[in-house]
């Protein structure tokens, strides 16, 4: 029951517990799918004759707009063709909608524009429909943009499919573009810019040997193995001395006080691979990554921990407290 004076949390937008607690209230609301399948995920699926469609949609709301490796408009393209890669989708095209405010410098619009254009160009992915409304001054933040994406999948690839004694496997090191985005909000220095790229192609050289995947945007590694590991009714065990994040990012973290495990990618996913086949997959990915490496191992059980450098198995918990707000 919610109480009539309960007012949303800027917590409940970053991608951790509260966040995974409201979309459940909203869900329970509506809650009518018809005919389509993995609601759940990272992208609806409806069957097709031997294929399925797969639909997906995403708001961007980044601050700030432009920051190293990238702006708001790589990002929504990278993000929307990224979601409908975890289902195993090829993608075939997106809408663009764009709410701007007044006074947004028309500079500043174009450019994002080219970078749109540029991201979609290069993924071979048309953007074919759209909308775009102006509204006053101080009515929203610059700019949101909203995207919806579709593509064919032969084989779906669902975040639920984590089976005992699969290898957990990122296709690089993680949390580059939560630094990126950081650095240009705070002012600081760093090498490290933004990891945000499109992931079909890995995907579909790989994808005939994933399990489950997910590229791990708000909530981190941390929410979405989590959400795997429940999903799929497994334990996941990640290896300290193998995790998947470069020394600057680990700085950034422990300056910030803030937990590397729930640190943003949107160039990067998560899979789980049968151990007769990792090995394979580990060669495929490491072309486009060297940094592609076995980060842990499911098995029987539940719940996700983390294998110390010592040997002992702290749990990891949904992200929860202060999180990175407007990650993208």
């Amino acid at each position: 029951m919610i109480n009539k004076k309960e007012t949303i949390e800027l917590e409940e937008g970053g991608g951790g517990k509260k966040s995974s607690d409201l979309i459940s209230q909203m869900r329970a609301i509506m809650n009518e799918t018809g005919k389509w399948k993995n609601c759940g995920d990272d992208g609806a699926t409806y069957k097709l004759g031997k294929n399925s469609l797969v639909f997906t949609t995403d708001a961007y709301i980044v601050d700030p707009i432009f920051f190293p490796g990238g702006d708001i408009g790589k990002i929504c393209i990278c993000g929307t063709i990224n979601d409908l890669a975890m289902m195993g989708a090829k993608p075939i095209g997106i809408s663009l909608s764009m709410v701007i405010e007044e006074g947004f410098e028309k500079k500043d619009l174009m450019k994002i524009v080219a970078s749109i254009d540029a991201a979609a160009k290069k993924a071979n992915v048309p953007i074919v429909t759209g909308d775009t409304k102006v509204t006053e001054k101080g009515k929203i933040d610059k700019i949101e943009i909203t995207t919806a994406g579709v593509g064919f999948a032969d084989k779906v690839i669902s975040n639920n499919g984590v089976k005992a004694g699969d290898a957990i496997v990122s296709s690089g090191d993680l949390g580059e573009h939560t630094v990126a985005l950081l650095s240009a909000r705070f002012n600081y220095r760093t090498k490290v810019v933004s990891d945000s790229k499109t992931l079909h192609e890995e995907i579909s050289k790989v994808g005939k040997y994933l399990h489950a995947a997910k590229d791990p945007t708000r909530g981190g590694l941390a929410a979405n193995i989590i959400e795997m590991a429940e999903k799929s009714k497994v334990k996941i065990v990640l290896d300290e001395n193998t995790l998947p994040f470069k020394k600057e990012t680990l700085a950034i973290a422990n300056l910030l006080g803030i937990d590397v495990l729930s640190f943003a990618s949107e160039g990067r996913f998560i899979a789980t691979v049968a151990e007769k086949d990792v090995q394979k997959v580990l060669k495929i990915l490491k072309t486009f990554n060297k940094e592609a490496r076995i980060i842990g191992r499911a098995e029987a059980g539940k719940g996700v921990f983390l294998k110390t450098t010592i040997g002992s198995l702290r749990p990891i918990e949904m992200p929860k407290g202060k999180l990175v707000p407007r990650i993208c």
